[in-house]
């Protein structure tokens, strides 16, 4: 999927304004990036490929006996079904993300989308304010994941586990096929959350970073999923 696909232009509007209007309440500085995906999976790929070689053959001895053929597959026929079977595979793999999630572990995928949303933070200078009140709220597409990623002035004073709810909101919203609604009304939520923490804005606080979403439209493997 496209990331920018996700959300339409009036949608992307609404979500900047809900960003500006946080960051009047604290001295937070929210930072939206959406990404197709976090990682090429070749992991994934060659598992996907590995079944379709096994599966190849087997499936033209079933078809044999179904179709009761006498006789056994010459050994050039059965390397020819493995090969089938495994391109096959590979070719499926590579085209839907649902196969990818299947044949990467969960704690695989958390970790690639924990490193991409690094990688983000500082691609787009999630760092660079005045008070290190950075945070990005990140989307990985095709794992379906949401991270949140605060700079040292943040950590400093919000626990990690009170991101958790914001987290699941917008996956909950994604899933329901709201997905500009729930990032609004996570962006919406933090703007109380930094102020509560004591990140009140100052007079003088300046808006540091830009307000519109950011999109990866390749994502760090380019694979897309179909619907």
């Amino acid at each position: 999927m496209n990331p920018r696909d996700l959300f339409s232009d009036a949608e992307r509007h609404r979500i900047a304004e809900a960003v500006r209007r946080a960051e009047e309440r604290s001295r937070g500085e929210i930072v939206i990036a959406v990404t197709a995906s976090s990682d090429d999976y070749d992991g994934a790929v060659w598992r996907g490929a590995t079944f379709g070689a096994l599966a190849g053959p087997l499936l033209l001895a079933l078809l044999q006996w179904a179709a009761g053929w006498w006789g056994s597959p010459s050994a050039w026929i059965m390397l020819l079904a493995a090969a089938g079977g495994a391109a096959a595979a590979l070719l499926a793999v590579r085209t839907s993300g649902t196969l990818v999630r299947w044949l990467t572990p969960d704690d695989e995928i958390d970790l690639r989308v924990e490193r991409a949303a690094r990688s983000a933070f500082l691609e787009h200078e999630v760092f660079a304010t005045r008070d290190r009140s950075g945070v990005l709220l990140f989307l990985s597409l095709l794992e379906r994941r949401v991270v949140v990623l605060g700079d040292s002035g943040i950590d400093a004073v919000v626990e990690p586990g009170e991101w958790s709810g914001i987290v699941d909101g917008v996956a909950q919203g994604i899933r329901a096929g709201r997905p500009a609604d729930a990032v609004i009304d996570a962006v919406e939520r933090c703007g109380p959350l930094l102020e509560r923490a004591g990140l009140e804005r100052r007079p003088d606080d300046q808006d540091e970073l830009p307000n519109e979403v950011h999109f990866d439209d390749e994502g760090t493997g380019g694979t897309e999923e179909k619907p």
